[in-house]
This record gives C-alpha cells, sequence and structure tokens, in this order.
C-alpha cells in the first residue's frame, strides 16, 4: 500500500501541472467569442434546485418560426463553461441550437463533484428540459456530445433519458473501473490528474473524496464498494436500456490514452445493437479533439457534425454505410475501416514466452510507459513513443522474451494478449507487461503495455494469467523483432510488491506461455 502513496506522491505535480496547463490553454482559446450576438450566458436548474451555468448559441437569424435540433454538451472535467465555444459556433452556423453548461461542483456551478454519479445524470435531463422549453429546439431531435467527462455524462444520459437520439462521447469512458484501476491496479498518475484538477477548480464531494483515499491506500475492505460505485457511473452497466432506448452512438478515443484506455470503448461498442460508430486514432486523453476546441479544422470535431447531421437531420452524407469501425495507425498512413470490431482482430500471431525467468521487485528497470498526457502527446505529434534499450535493462528487474526478426511489416491492430505462469514470494504483487518494436540496434519503442495486480495467493505456487494489453495499431517494420519485456514499477500505476519479493515466470510444457498479437494482413 505504502508504494502507492509514493508513486502518487512522485507524479503528481507533474501530472496536474500537464493537465492545467491544457487545461487554460485549452479554456482561454475561444474566449473571444464570448462576445459574439448569438451567444447568451444563462443560469439552468439541476437536480435539487442546484444552478448550472450554461451558454446558448442559436442559428444566425433564429426569430421563434422554426424549431432546430438540439445539441447539449456537459464541460470536461475542470473545464470553464466556455470550452466549447468554438465549436458551438460552427454547429449553430450549421443549423443547431447548442446548449453548453458547467457541470456540478466545478467553477461556477453550484453542487459538489458527483463524477457522473445520479445527480449528473439528473442533471443532463433538467439541461434538456431548460433548452427545449427556452430555445427554439425541437423535443424529437436532441443530441448530446462531450469531451472526457461530458462523455461519461452523455452517454449515461441517453441510456436513462429516451429523449437523446445521437451520442458522440469523445475521449470518453463506458467503465470506469476498467479505465482507472484495469489489471486490479491503480492508474495513479491518471487519479492524480483528476483528484489535482478537481481540488484547484471545484468541490468534492465527501463520497468522491473518501473513493480517492481508497484508491491511492489500495484499502482492500473498501474494494468492492469502490467497484460499485464505479459500476453505478458506467454506461457499459446501463447498455441495455441505451439499446433499447435506440440512440445513434459514436465513440472516438485515441490510442494511447492514458486516463480512458480504449479496451474498455471497443468492449463496450461491441455490446451497442443500435446505430454505431468506433473511431481510434493516436494521441493521448483528449488530444486529438484538442485542435476543434480551437475552432480549427479536426477529424473528430468533422465527424462529430457529420454523425448529429445524419441522425438528427436526416442528411444523406453517407456516414451511416461508411464502415462503423475507423482505425489510424500511430504509425503511418490513413484510416482503415472495418465492419466490427472482431474483424479487427481476426488474425493472430503468437511468440512464445520460453523458458524460466525470475526478477526481483521494487526497482524500476528502465521499462515504462511514460508519463501521463505528454508520451502518447509526442507519440502523436512526432511518432516518439516511450523507448528502452532492450539488451541494457538489468535481467535482475526485467523479464525479456524476443520474437524472432519478422521479414515483412507487422501491422498490429488490436488488443495483445499474454498468457504466462506466475509464482510469487508474497501473496500480493503486481507485475507490468510491455510490448516493444525492437529494432537493429536493439533500441524498443513501446507499442503498447498494462498492469496486473494480485492479492491473496499462496506464497510459492504458480498460477496462470492471462493479461489483456491495451488495445492499439502499430506498424513493426521488417527486420525488427516484437520484444515482451515485464518489471515491477512503473510510475503511472502503483506497485503492490512488499520490499524483496521476487515474481518467476515459466512455461510448463502442458501450458505453454506466450504473447498473442492481432494482426492486419499485408
Amino acid at each position: 500500500m505504502g508504494h502507492g502513496r509514493t508513486a502518487l506522491r512522485s507524479t503528481a505535480a507533474t501530472a496536474v501541472s500537464a493537465a492545467l496547463v491544457a487545461g487554460t490553454v485549452v479554456g482561454l482559446a475561444p474566449a473571444a467569442r464570448a462576445t459574439a450576438p448569438s451567444v447568451r450566458f444563462v443560469d439552468i436548474t439541476g437536480d435539487g434546485g442546484t444552478v448550472l451555468k450554461g451558454n446558448v448559441v442559436t442559428p444566425a437569424g433564429a426569430d421563434g418560426s422554426r424549431r432546430y435540433p438540439l445539441l447539449v454538451l456537459p464541460t470536461s472535467w475542470s473545464f470553464p463553461q466556455i470550452e466549447y465555444l468554438a465549436q458551438a459556433q460552427k454547429l449553430a452556423d450549421a443549423g443547431y441550437v447548442v446548449l453548453t453548461y458547467n457541470v456540478r461542483g466545478f467553477w461556477q456551478s453550484g453542487g459538489r463533484i458527483e463524477v457522473a454519479g445520479p445527480p449528473d445524470v439528473a442533471d443532463a435531463s433538467k439541461v434538456i428540459d431548460w433548452g427545449l422549453a427556452n430555445t427554439p429546439a425541437d423535443p424529437q431531435r436532441v443530441g448530446m456530445a462531450g469531451v472526457s467527462y461530458g462523455a461519461g455524462i452523455s452517454l449515461l444520459a441517453a441510456a436513462h433519458d429516451k429523449r437523446v437520439r445521437a451520442v458522440a462521447a469523445l475521449s470518453g469512458w463506458a467503465d470506469l473501473i476498467d479505465s482507472i484501476y484495469s489489471g486490479r491496479t491503480q492508474h495513479v498518475q491518471a487519479a492524480a490528474v483528476l483528484d489535482g484538477t478537481a481540488t484547484l477548480t471545484g468541490r468534492e464531494s465527501p463520497e468522491v473524496r473518501e473513493i480517492f483515499d481508497n484508491l491511492y491506500s489500495s484499502n482492500l475492505a473498501k474494494e468492492q464498494e469502490m467497484i460499485d460505485w464505479g459500476r453505478k457511473r458506467s454506461a457499459a452497466t446501463y447498455v441495455d436500456q441505451l439499446n433499447s432506448n435506440g440512440a445513434a452512438v459514436m465513440l472516438a478515443n485515441a490510442w494511447g490514452d492514458t486516463v480512458f484506455p480504449v479496451n474498455q470503448y471497443a468492449g463496450f461498442y461491441e455490446k451497442l445493437t443500435g446505430p454505431k460508430r468506433l473511431e481510434l486514432r493516436p494521441g493521448d486523453h483528449a488530444t486529438a479533439e484538442l485542435p476543434g476546441l480551437f475552432g480549427l479544422p479536426n477529424d473528430v470535431w468533422t465527424d462529430t457534425g457529420r454523425w448529429f447531421d445524419h441522425y438528427l437531420k436526416g442528411a444523406d452524407n453517407g456516414i451511416d454505410r461508411e464502415q462503423p469501425v475507423q482505425l489510424k495507425s500511430r504509425s503511418a498512413g490513413g484510416y482503415e475501416g472495418y465492419p466490427d470490431w472482431k474483424s479487427v482482430e481476426a488474425t493472430r500471431r503468437k511468440f512464445a514466452l520460453a523458458g524460466s525467468s525470475t526478477i526481483h521487485a521494487n526497482v524500476d528497470s528502465g521499462a515504462d510507459g511514460g508519463i501521463v498526457f505528454l508520451s502518447s502527446l509526442l507519440d502523436q505529434i512526432a511518432q516518439l513513443p516511450p523507448m528502452a534499450s532492450i539488451p541494457l535493462l538489468p535481467r535482475r528487474w526485467a523479464a525479456v522474451w524476443q520474437s524472432e526478426r519478422y521479414g515483412s511489416a507487422q501491422r498490429v491492430r488490436g488488443t495483445a494478449k499474454l498468457h504466462t505462469t506466475l509464482t510469487p514470494t508474497a501473496e500480493s504483487g503486481t507485475f507490468i507487461a510491455y510490448l516493444y518494436d525492437v529494432g537493429p540496434l536493439g533500441i524498443g519503442k513501446l507499442v503498447t503495455n498494462a498492469p496486473y495486480t494480485w492479492h491473496g495467493r499462496t506464497p510459492g505456487e504458480p498460477f496462470g494469467v492471462d493479461l489483456d494489453l491495451f488495445s492499439t495499431a502499430y506498424d513493426v517494420p521488417a527486420g525488427h523483432r516484437l520484444a515482451l519485456v515485464v518489471d515491477t514499477v512503473d510510475p503511472l500505476y502503483a506497485e503492490h510488491n512488499p520490499s524483496g519479493a521476487q515474481l518467476t515466470f515459466s512455461s510448463p510444457p502442458d501450458d505453454p506461455s506466450y504473447v498473442s498479437v492481432p494482426v492486419r494482413e499485408q
């Protein structure tokens, strides 16, 4: 438990600073729009009488003689109410009434931060009520969209309010626990960003404060309570309601999202039965949408507009006839279309993790997933993911396996899967698995990673491990290898290994260890 606190202290300052810089830049960028004649700042009474600060942008010339589709945009975590004004102006020019509002607990809105709890979902319905009563909005054509926190709230609102006919959830979550507690491991840098920015820009509810404290301290007595809390705030819990309501759902995210990893979105997408679309691109949390918040041309916001044009305005723009899964590789090239997520992973190739390898815990080997926001943003801009010299990784603290050199490029698409047998010396522990693209000089570029934690195991007794690494799209050049590296310390995650612990990875003859890598055929 102490290791989680140490990791938090060492990374919180960097994580919070990065988030605040991004938030401040985005928040200020569209401020010049605030004086535009079409913008009206309003107070909206939310659930329980809580006052929510919002703004309305209406189409030019709207005089009440006709009705327009209504788009409701809840703000992102810690962002002010002017966050979407640049996009709101564009959408209003395209014939929408756009109503954005600051979610409860942040900035000038009242109430306390509930992390998309029932009051936030009820607020969304109250905002729709207000929009229909106070603007020339059409009650039969209501949509919701948002980035990050706004995306999660939009999905939950669509599951609970049948009036929502279309959703665009950008860089959001469908499963909150699988986002910040995947592999039963606390994503402490992501938690630090959320907690730190909330402290500076909002007011956490006592329940949320307790959840953060229990997360940091690895309070296993409260683990199930935390999981239940997260499920209540996850659209995946209400997927049957969402399907029954029939809303058209567009999901967009970035491969390197260090707050809401893409796996949980892909799994949720497969469960949707109505009109749906999944777009995955290079970048980190909300960085793919960032240019659009400045009003710059942006693929994500362009497709968001097309989605609403078709499903709220009936435009025959072809988006419903395109392949619904659209992926862009982190390496190069344009978009690839697939009929569904299963088709992305239709072909798999394994490489064996032969022999036995024992590593010592508590030391960072030099392999790690980078820094929240910054590392994947650098990969997005310059194709420079976190790197490590594979031959120089100290084998005392890192286990390493490599494939043969590939004669042709390997286009990794989807979710790589690790299967191995682990024998720990302690009842609790953590390891992190990394998949690297290794060039001729032994320099490895990070393809993907994921953490894994266990509790209550018998020391010295082996057990099987199956771990899904975070989904990605990455092209491994011909002549390169893939390497699987395992160590026990990463600044992104909490560590649960007691001092002096050792982990042994083996490959029994009757249950061999391997990595299964999904690849796109040439």
